[in-house]
This record gives structure tokens, sequence and C-alpha cells, in this order.
């Protein structure tokens, strides 16, 4: 793999990745389904991956290091999102993550009356499928990959340098 070619490669990721969030808003602002609050944190491999891919372009420095960066945040992803498909096959019991929505925030007591009327969404709830697959299992698939790509890249970034 030569350094063109892993450029290139980060494009796909960065493009995919901006595809990726695009379509979870979507599926949450236009379809309408409120997502719960490990689906918000399986998000956050995607963000970073934009903005450590753009720092990677433009400034053409510290490569590697946004490289590794990058492959920790999809490994970070994989096991969160392993973790949320294990709650919805019933292999896991859903943790504190899953029942707070307003995590670090004061609430007054007309804010807690009110949180504690709205029905939270529950991890192991599945609302959303595409071709019979949750979201989450779909994330662990992609995670994993990206976080495979990553590594090659990284296994023959010095060869190709």
């Amino acid at each position: 793999m030569n350094n063109i070619k892993n450029k290139q490669i980060l494009k796909y990721i960065l493009f995919f990745s901006v595809i990726a969030l695009c379509f979870a808003y979507f599926v949450e602002y236009v379809l309408g389904y409120k997502p719960c609050n490990l689906c918000l944190i399986e998000r956050v491999p995607y963000i970073g991956s934009i903005f450590f891919i753009s720092l990677i372009f433009l400034t053409k420095k510290f490569e590697k290091s946004f490289v590794f960066i990058i492959l920790l945040l999809f490994i970070f992803g994989a096991i969160i999102s392993f973790y949320h498909l294990g709650i919805e096959q019933g292999f896991f019991n859903e943790s504190l993550v899953c029942e707070l929505s307003k995590i670090g925030n004061n609430m007054s007591t007309n804010e807690l009356l009110e949180e504690l009327e709205n029905k939270t969404i529950s991890c192991k709830d599945v609302d959303f499928r595409v071709l019979g697959f949750s979201l989450a299992t779909i994330n662990t698939l992609i995670s994993v990959l990206i976080s495979v790509i990553m590594i090659k890249i990284l296994i023959n970034y010095e060869k190709n340098k």
C-alpha cells in the first residue's frame, strides 16, 4: 500500500463517516426515531475521524499519529457497538449509560418530573432496522472493518514513506 493509496483510503473513510452521520441524523430528525444513549456514543468515532482525517489533509503533519487515534476511536466504537448489540440480543444487561439522558446536568424539580414522565429510550429496543439488521449490528461490522483498515495503514506506513 503506497502513500497515495493510504490518502485515497482516508478520503473514502472521511466520505463514509460523513454519510454515516448524515444517515444517523436523517433517521433521528427526519424519520423521527429517537436514539438511545449508546447510539449517540457510537457516533463519536465518525465525528472524530472527520476531524482527524481533515487535519491530516490540512496540516500534512502527524499523519501516523492521527491514523493511530482514528484506529483507537474505531476500536472504541466496535466495543461499544458490540456491547449495544449484546444488550439488544439479551446477552448483557443495560448499564447506567442506557438509563441516563441528562448526564451531569443539574435539573430543577420541574425538569426532574418532566424527565420521569418522558419515556426513556431503552438500549435493548430496536425500533429501526436496515435489511433486517439493527444499526448497532451494522455499526459493529463497520467499526471492525475500519479498524482493520487503519491497522493495515499503520503497518504499511513506514514501508511506504
